[in-house]
């Protein structure tokens, strides 16, 4: 039994590719290295695709697992996968020109459905600079753990700029009170007010080749957002765009791998697998064609 051949996954930012087999990528397959994450059982997964493909009850499109188009489960229900919660917000800022069907974003969509939001640009929302970041590597990207840093001075920056603006209008009210009332300070009233809540509220990623990404990343309204780059992570996706690193991750791997690191540097609970659900599609994909992809090296030896 094969795999749904619409069923097709592609990188973030970074690749694309369908589940068709090519053995020139076996061997990079044959590491494994998806091995120790905290999984839910995979037996829904292997039942659904001994069943094959089904009809999606909402657009009728013929899909296994699940419909790329209305992100929506077909032939296994929510109750049997991991439904995940994640500790910050997740915008993914899809292609037009990319299928839904080579998106590994959906799977972010329906295993975190109340954390994570797929736009197609040009459809972009409005960010706070001090705020929000963006996982894309740039020549000024930063580090995971250098984040809540940079983004306190941004904000600090902000609350200095504002008060610089109220400060004459205070003046005045201060001198038409005559001193009658003790006046609080308005900027350590902000800063604690600020203080109670999570400096990072939202993290933005670019889903597509990296071959179209100019015109998603060069837009105005992503202009001035802190840049974020997962520098020593190594993607296991079967087939990499040629010419690119092996850091350039799919989209799944660099949420999973942004929420990895964001929870070791800034949480204070120590790491138990509570995001490694995320890769619940992936890690069976990738097992699924790892395996094909070896028995079809074995049988061409055999040739």
């Amino acid at each position: 039994m094969s795999l749904d051949q619409d069923q097709q996954l592609h990188s973030g930012c970074h690749d694309k590719t369908t589940l068709g087999l090519d053995s020139s990528d076996s061997c990079e397959l044959a590491k494994q290295p998806l091995q120790g994450l905290k999984l839910a059982s995979h037996k829904v997964l292997e039942t659904a695709q001994q069943t094959g493909r089904l009809k999606c009850s909402k657009c009728g499109g013929s899909r296994m697992f699940f419909c790329y188009t209305c992100c929506s489960l077909v032939g296994v229900s929510i109750q049997e996968i991991p439904i995940i919660k994640l500790p910050v917000k997740i915008d993914i800022i899809k292609h037009p020109n990319e299928t839904d069907g080579k998106s590994t974003a959906i799977h972010a969509k329906i295993l975190a459905p109340n954390d994570a939001t797929i736009y197609t640009y040009p459809c972009i929302p409005e960010y706070e600079k001090d705020k929000v970041v963006l996982v894309f590597p740039g020549s000024e990207a930063i580090s995971v753990k250098d984040i809540l840093r940079c983004l306190g001075d941004r904000r600090t920056t902000k609350l200095h700029d504002h008060f610089d603006e109220l400060r004459p209008k205070r003046l005045k009210i201060e001198e038409v009170e005559e001193g009658t009332q003790a006046a609080k300070n308005p900027e350590a009233e902000a800063t604690d007010e600020e203080s109670k809540v999570f400096p990072l509220q939202r993290v933005v990623f670019i889903d597509s080749t990296w071959n179209q990404t100019n015109k998603i990343i060069t837009d105005e309204r992503l202009q001035g957002l802190l840049q974020v780059e997962l520098k020593t992570r190594k993607t296991c996706f079967w087939r990499r765009q040629k010419g690119k690193p092996d850091t350039y991750l799919s989209t799944i791997e660099a949420i999973y791998y942004f929420l990895l690191e964001f929870h070791q540097s800034f949480l204070a609970q120590e790491y138990n697998g509570e995001y490694d659900n995320l890769l619940f599609f992936y890690s069976y994909l990738h097992s699924v064609i790892n395996k094909a992809k070896t028995s079809a090296a074995k049988c061409k030896e055999q040739l």
